[in-house]
């Protein structure tokens, strides 16, 4: 068996080791710096929780000495803090992270190491641009590529028409960092929650905005050989205008752990993914 180390024993980090546990093929140590967080866990005798300060250097590295891989699954501002830890142990490192400045500091961190860094391997950025990628390689001439991706609640009942199913830290990023873009053919980068589409599927109607980072690394694939490439995400109508009028006009993106802590009081309920 391979041991792994997932950090962060959020929603997603917890489903990630339970998956990887249910194989066979790993060990999986799940490791969190809150003790509440770790408390809450469902307990799982194929997985070892492990209560861990990632901000600790020294630690860290100790905890990944000897391991197959690392998979970080804590807030993106952590990513370049775990990626040297990673590159220090000589252990493989993979993340979910949409945020664009973390995922240059792995590129950075993966020259020259003789361990893979595969940052980005989420929903958006990851497996959309796997499949974007896919389909753009069947076409000898290819002029546009749009990629949209939503997670959303099958039956809204608020004013933003969402429930939190990933990061909410995350979500705040995207909504607030730059967006990378190829616009008549030249790579930019566009501001987020503008650019709004709608479009109806199925008979429901949804809008579509710029949010940062789920394009991933298709812009460096693809520049020179689109005129058009960008991603936006899915929501129902009259979100994009809620969410600029808390991070614009209440300038709550200068105050974001205010902005997280109103959304996860409010908005804690299942989901669909688009």
């Amino acid at each position: 068996m391979k041991d792994v180390v997932v950090i962060g024993a959020g929603k997603i980090g917890a489903t990630v080791a339970g998956l990887l546990a249910s194989t066979g093929v790993y060990q999986v140590t799940l490791a969190d710096r809150s003790p509440e967080v770790l408390g809450n866990l469902d307990r799982d005798e194929r997985i070892r929780i492990v209560a861990a300060d990632v901000a600790d250097s020294l630690k860290l590295v100790d905890l990944l000495n000897g391991q197959f891989a690392v998979l970080n699954a804590a807030p993106f501002r952590l990513t370049k803090h775990i990626a040297e830890a990673a590159r220090a142990a000589g252990t493989h490192y993979l993340d979910l992270t949409e945020d664009v400045v973390s995922t240059r500091c792995v590129r950075e961190l993966a020259a020259n190491a003789t361990t893979a860094f595969v940052p980005q391997c989420g929903l958006a950025p990851g497996f959309v641009s796997i499949v974007a990628f896919d389909m753009a390689k069947g076409f000898e001439v290819l002029d546009s590529v749009r990629l949209r991706v939503g997670a959303l609640p099958q039956y809204p009942s608020n004013a933003l028409n969402y429930n939190l199913t990933w990061s909410t830290d995350g979500v705040i990023n995207e909504y607030c960092e730059a967006c990378e873009a190829i616009v008549n053919g030249v790579r930019r980068e566009v501001p987020p929650l503008e650019e709004r589409e709608e479009f109806s599927l199925d008979g429901v109607t949804y809008e579509a905005f710029n949010t940062s980072g789920g394009v991933g690394t298709l812009c460096d694939t693809l520049e020179g050989k689109v005129r058009t490439l960008n991603y936006r995400t899915i929501r129902y109508p009259g979100h994009a205008a809620i969410m600029r009028a808390l991070l614009n006009d209440l300038r709550l993106r200068d105050r974001r752990d205010v902005l997280k802590d109103i959304l996860e009081h409010a908005y804690q309920r299942p989901c669909r993914m688009w």
